[in-house]
């Protein structure tokens, strides 16, 4: 894994504007803590940091290789999983390779099929592209969406890089947010609107869409999307071809030339990748598979069993690391942890996120860094099996907004009278929901029930789970660790799309046709427990903790939360004390106390970031 950017300028002369591109990649070490590159011509500057996981002499960048008269440099942040069956087609058509990376292949697909070759990729990848002969830069972002790239249009150019700061830290660039960039933080955050960049003339590539840009002309295609149609498979031929599929991607994201291991929460999302992955380790004799959890100091003291939470996941993690045999690290984290840390997951999300989840996974990803460089996650099986309580739960079904964040009402309610004015988040979020319905690929002929599963589904990969992945991908490559996500492989997306709901829950059990697809492979009590998400802290402390530096922030008369915060709406949530009932707010993690660190959160990124209101 590794962090890109670039600029390009029709009327400067970029080589004398080294320093600038330099700025813009060294916000991005962490991603690339390994190694760095730039590549600079008249109009187009380029540069990479580099996370070594493959083929540490030959895979530098910027990379750049001829084909005829034409000469094509690339930077890119990923992973492809199939780059040796690519290499070895590409061979075939006579290209030759002097390195084993798959920076190489990717380069040398572009150059053998052009914009198709997207359709060819098995991976995580943000990359950008130029043709010198044609003066053309393309950028690509994988279809789900895993590795990150933004771009922001100048009026003679154009910047891109793989995480905001990387661009904000160009001296043309303003920091400028409107009051659309701020509905999109405070009505619909930590989530956002695909391809919504927040701050004024920043855009995210959307997953699944590449860029082409030359003078005077920017155009953006989609190459992939979900389709709808009728499952042509039983049951015992659907739940094979999931086994195999499975099988499949966690073989091909094993491929590295560093240690791999696994992120196992003892759930059955981490423990089946957990299993594959030993299962494929010990066919090739690599010997015990590491893995890692993370949990929190006196859990079991705090710990109140929920809906969304039954019971406390370490017995669970014990139990299959000792069915699987792997070598097993279990971090512990404390509330120090969680506060100390809780702005530096800002500034590595570059926006307000999900408190102590994300602060947490910081700190968890630098203890993994310590021994390996490449992570496994189970991140997505419950947005594509139907897995959330709101797929179930006939409230969450009937409503009509994003399932995961029905306290509009409630949240709006601490804010001043003028900054709902301002915002208008109601309608903001009203608008965003009905734009995501209109994208839903239909399928004719369903019952209502199932057309609204559908939606709920369409909702979920596309606007709930790109808030996981930011997490994962911005909280890990802080701490320079790639996390691989196999149940993000395309194939299996689009075949579990169009799955019947019939097949995939039954009753009481959720995902029940993952579950079939899995039997054998772990115990059975494993393999039917009920769906625990990632830990959040119990501990009073935390509650605590984020109250009593809210409240010190809001004696400083200039905070920008007095703009936006009433503090007396406020208090009356400050009041009701930790061991209230938590009503989340946001997903199934964020009660009050994560809103109180999330409004930390947006007061530090409104001043470390300088930003200027419109």
């Amino acid at each position: 894994m590794c962090g890109i950017a670039g600029w390009i300028d029709w009327q400067q002369d970029l080589r004398q504007r080294q320093s600038a591109l330099e700025n813009m990649i060294s916000p991005l070490t962490c991603r690339g803590p390994d190694g760095s590159g730039t590549w600079v011509t008249a109009h187009c500057a380029m540069g990479h940091r580099r996370l070594v996981v493959i083929d540490r002499e030959g895979g530098m960048q910027p990379m750049s290789r001829r084909n005829g008269q034409g000469i094509y440099t690339i930077v890119y942040n990923g992973e492809l999983y199939n780059y040796r069956e690519l290499r070895e087609e590409l061979i075939s058509l006579g290209y030759t390779f002097s390195t084993k990376s798959d920076t190489e292949v990717l380069l040398s697909a572009y150059m053998a099929w052009n914009h198709e070759c997207l359709s060819r990729l098995n991976g995580i990848f943000a990359f950008a592209l130029w043709n010198a002969r044609e003066q053309t830069l393309f950028l690509a972002r994988d279809r789900l969406g895993v590795k990150p790239l933004f771009y922001a249009p100048l009026k003679h150019g154009m910047l891109f890089g793989s995480e905001i700061k990387a661009i904000l830290a160009h001296p043309e660039m303003p920091h400028q947010v409107s009051a659309e960039g701020l509905a999109e933080v405070f009505a619909l955050g930590p989530a956002r609107t695909p391809g919504h960049g927040v701050f004024s003339g920043l855009h995210e590539l959307r997953p699944g869409e590449y860029l082409q840009y030359r003078r005077g002309r920017l155009q953006s295609f989609r190459y992939w999307n979900l389709l709808s149609h009728e499952h042509p498979d039983n049951l015992l031929t659907t739940r094979q071809t999931i086994r195999d599929l499975l099988e499949d991607t966690v073989q091909h994201q094993l491929v590295s030339d560093v240690p791999v291991v696994t992120l196992l929460s003892g759930g059955l999302d981490s423990s089946a990748v957990t299993a594959l992955a030993v299962k494929s380790s010990n066919e090739e004799h690599k010997g015990p598979l590491k893995t890692f959890s993370v949990d929190f100091a006196d859990m079991q003291k705090h710990f109140k069993p929920t809906a969304f939470q039954t019971n406390l996941d370490a017995p669970w993690v014990e139990r299959v690391s000792s069915y699987l045999g792997t070598l097993h690290s279990r971090i512990v984290l404390d509330t120090p942890d969680l506060t100390n840390n809780l702005v530096r997951s800002l500034h590595a999300r570059d926006l307000p996120g999900m408190a102590d989840v994300d602060t947490s996974l910081l700190v968890f990803s630098e203890a993994i860094k310590q021994q390996a460089a490449v992570g496994l996650s189970g991140e997505a099986a419950d947005e594509i099996f139907g897995g959330y309580p709101w797929f179930h739960h006939p409230d969450a079904i009937q409503s009509q907004t994003f399932p995961w964040a029905r306290r509009l009402e409630d949240r709006v309610s601490i804010f001043t009278n003028d900054f709902i004015n301002y915002i208008r988040p109601l309608e903001y979020v009203r608008r965003r929901y009905e734009e995501a319905l209109d994208e839903v690929p239909r399928l004719v002929g369903e019952s209502r029930h199932a057309e609204r599963i559908r939606e709920i589904g369409y909702l979920t990969l596309t606007r709930f789970l790109p808030t996981l992945l930011d997490r994962k991908d911005r909280m890990a490559m802080a701490a320079g660790l790639e996390i691989r996500v196999p149940f993000c492989d395309h194939r299996l997306v689009e075949y579990v799309w169009n799955i019947p709901w019939s097949m995939k829950t039954q009753g009481a059990h959720r995902k029940v046709i993952l579950r079939q697809a899995l039997e054998g492979l772990l115990p059975d009590d494993v393999l039917w427990r009920q769906k625990s998400p990632y830990p959040s802290t119990p501990n009073p402390s935390y509650f605590l903790s984020m109250r009593n530096e809210l409240l010190r922030i809001l004696e400083d008369s200039q905070s920008i939360l007095h703009r936006i915060i009433d503090a007396g709406r406020l208090r009356g949530l400050m009041d009701k004390g930790p061991m209230a009932e938590q009503i989340p707010w946001f997903g199934q993690l964020m009660g009050n106390a994560q809103l109180f660190a999330f409004l930390i959160q947006a007061h530090y990124w409104y001043t470390d970031y300088h930003i200027q209101l419109m």
